[in-house]
């Protein structure tokens, strides 16, 4: 299949008939490189958009940001995460805020309704607009400030590409995916911060070397399993309740980190050890062709990647079932379809 950038991967059927297809590509890696299984083409270049905040926190967090600021679990985790924008992740940021010596005028992040539904409901009842802390990408940027003022750089400017914040930043992720920093296609992402294409095999490479960082520098190892756990311990934070990140985090109980990106794309993390005693981490870059608007396919996906892999077992793929082989539901509530994986793992595993 190499040379296809997009193979068939999720179906969704209306009766007997499959009526739409979901066509996509994956990588599964270890930190090596080696590739252990892969749909669509490897070297497809795409940009991970949310996907790359665990990445972007790590330059911060490497020079000692957390520790500084007195970042804790909860801080961490919604710096690399794509929030809702409920009260809770908003007093977190506050708090942080608070420990920077920035407030939200300093976030360029612009502004949107919260994702969670209770959240943005309560405010529209109440009159209220929504603010900077609402928005997904605010812990992101909130990371982002938080260098500027470690450094002593401009926290005006922080966001263009050339600015020592975003340059620091674009060369760690070019260093874990084994590029120079000048190799990377740089693209402006949904929240005006800079964003990096990248191929599906070096991203399933890099989210291996995040979830397995034996070998690199000592700071970052230590950055990468400080992120990671503050993912896996906080996963509220990634995401918000009823969100594929959180929920998958929680049914996993400490076996995989999982961040979703714009556009349909998803990386999950497996950790050494997940599978079975002596496993090695492995790294899963998923990207939906068509974007994946509704969030079902890169879901769907993602599990049938983790039951072949023997990740999930039973139990975790049962707390699971409201994203696996998903029923299409009319507005009676009646069944007339369902959402399913179009594709056999065997034909994909390498």
């Amino acid at each position: 299949m190499q040379g296809v950038d997009h193979v068939p991967l999720v179906e969704v059927t209306r009766g007997e008939i499959v009526e739409s297809v979901h066509y996509g590509a994956f990588c599964v890696a270890d930190r090596f490189g080696n590739l252990y299984a892969h749909a669509g083409n490897p070297e497809y270049l795409t940009f991970p958009r949310s996907s790359l905040k665990p990445f972007q926190a790590l330059t911060l967090i490497e020079q000692g940001g957390a520790e500084h600021f007195g970042f804790f679990g909860e801080e961490i985790a919604i710096i690399c995460g794509s929030h809702a924008g409920t009260p809770l992740h908003q007093a977190v940021l506050e708090g942080m805020h608070l420990k920077i010596g920035t407030t939200g005028e300093d976030l360029a992040c612009g502004v949107h309704w919260p994702y969670d539904t209770e959240a943005r409901e309560a405010m529209k009842l109440a009159g209220q607009s929504p603010t900077v802390f609402n928005h997904n990408c605010s812990g992101k940027h909130t990371g982002m400030l938080a260098y500027a003022k470690l450094r002593g750089f401009s926290t005006e400017d922080y966001l263009d590409p050339l600015h020592p914040v975003q340059v620091s930043i674009r060369e760690t992720i070019a260093d874990m995916v084994d590029l120079p920093p000048g190799a990377l296609p740089l693209g402006i992402d949904g929240c005006s911060a800079p964003v990096y294409a990248i191929s599906m095999d070096r991203m399933a490479q890099a989210v291996a070397k995040l979830a397995d960082p034996t070998g690199l520098a000592v700071p970052r190892q230590g950055a990468c399993r400080l992120i990671t756990a503050a993912m896996m311990a906080h996963p509220v934070m990634v995401a918000g309740v009823g969100q594929f990140d959180t929920d998958l985090m929680i049914a996993a109980g400490g076996k995989v980190f999982s961040k979703g990106g714009a556009e349909g794309y998803q990386i999950i993390g497996v950790l050494p050890d997940a599978i079975a005693k002596g496993s090695p981490g492995l790294g899963i870059a998923i990207k939906i062709a068509d974007g994946d608007p509704r969030g079902r396919a890169r879901a769907a996906v993602s599990l049938t990647i983790l039951k072949a892999l023997g990740v999930l077992d039973e139990q975790d793929q049962a707390r699971m079932v409201a994203y696996g082989n998903v029923p299409v539901q009319n507005w009676r509530k009646l069944v007339v379809g369902e959402v399913r994986p179009a594709f056999n793992w065997q034909d994909f595993a390498d």
